[in-house]
């Protein structure tokens, strides 16, 4: 499996570890806006290749596919950039910024066939993954899963601390997250929606809080916090509120609602949600099938976040 990684910041880094522990994917070309950073990351990471055009990485022999993990606003463009080049995508999320380019992408991945996969990572923490099954076999039955997602990011910079030239959105990228993750774990539509935002940053020019509730058409609740404001530890916390009692995960820690460990059996190949993302990904390309966290699959989330910004910006 020959992969393209477009992008070289902190996520793309997390792909590139996981992919060493995969024995038949191999990087075989890095792209980025500069040069400097593109050299210094494939060096860093044994990539034979490394360019700052996204087309010249995919000709390169024998490419298969491109994770882009490159700015939200380019997503959309570059997903169907890819699949018009007859190559399998897998996009971090969020897969676009707006509803109309989450359609494209859909729509192109309709006309080529090709694997589009979203990095809705959540799917794929064992954590998350055993509470899939719990719901589904009926064990646990779940009331309301409260989402807080933290950050302190005043200024518009990435997590390695690089200033950007686009906004990171608490809604089209973090909250896409748990939107996703309450409808996977549900498994059903979502009925009703509200948000309420603050105030808009002069500096980043997108509000730095928000909240958002979510009610299931079996009537679960989701209640998500978010906010770029947050002085403390960063990243997302869930607690999901059950009838046989709370479990609150914390990437691949989880405890109950008593701070108790809960000792959950997990059987994968790895406990890294990226690495069993990147495998999926990549099992679904050699299965010719459709992919866990699909493009389609995908579409619910953005469809509620368009519904989510309209309400909460009026």
């Amino acid at each position: 499996m020959n992969v393209v990684m477009a992008g070289a910041g902190s996520i793309a880094r997390k792909h590139l570890a996981s992919i060493k522990n995969i024995p038949y994917a191999n990087v075989v070309s890095l792209v980025s806006v500069n040069a400097e950073e593109a050299k210094e990351v494939a060096e860093a990471n044994g990539i034979p290749h490394w360019t700052l055009d996204l087309d010249e990485a995919m000709a390169q022999p024998g490419v298969d596919c491109v994770i882009l993990c490159t700015p939200s606003p380019m997503h959309a463009a570059q997903a169907v950039q890819v699949m018009k080049a007859g190559k399998h995508v897998l996009v971090e999320i969020p897969m676009a910024v707006s509803l109309e380019e989450s359609r494209m992408i859909c729509e192109v991945q309709k006309e080529t066939g090709l694997i589009a996969m979203v990095a809705h990572t959540r799917r794929f923490n064992p954590p998350h993954q055993w509470l899939h099954e719990k719901f589904k076999n009926g064990e646990l039955t779940l009331h309301h899963l409260v989402v807080e997602t933290f950050f302190h990011r005043r200024e518009n910079v990435s997590a390695l601390g690089v200033k950007r030239d686009w906004a990171d959105h608490l809604l089209w990228h973090h909250a896409c997250h748990s939107v996703d993750l309450f409808a996977w774990q549900t498994g059903q539509p979502l009925i009703k929606r509200w948000a309420q935002q603050g105030p808009v940053s002069k500096i980043i020019g997108v509000p730095l809080d928000m909240t958002i509730g979510l009610k299931s058409q079996d009537n679960k609740l989701c209640t998500v916090a978010l906010s770029f404001n947050n002085e403390g530890p960063l990243g997302s916390w869930f607690r999901y509120i059950c009838e046989e009692g709370t479990f609150k995960v914390r990437y691949n820690d989880m405890t109950d609602g008593w701070d108790k460990p809960v000792d959950y059996q997990w059987n994968g190949v790895s406990d890294n949600g990226i690495e069993l993302q990147d495998r999926e990904f990549f099992e679904a390309i050699k299965e010719g099938r459709e992919p866990e966290s699909s493009a389609h699959q995908c579409f619910v989330a953005m469809e509620n976040l368009h519904k989510l910004e309209y309400v909460a910006s009026n």
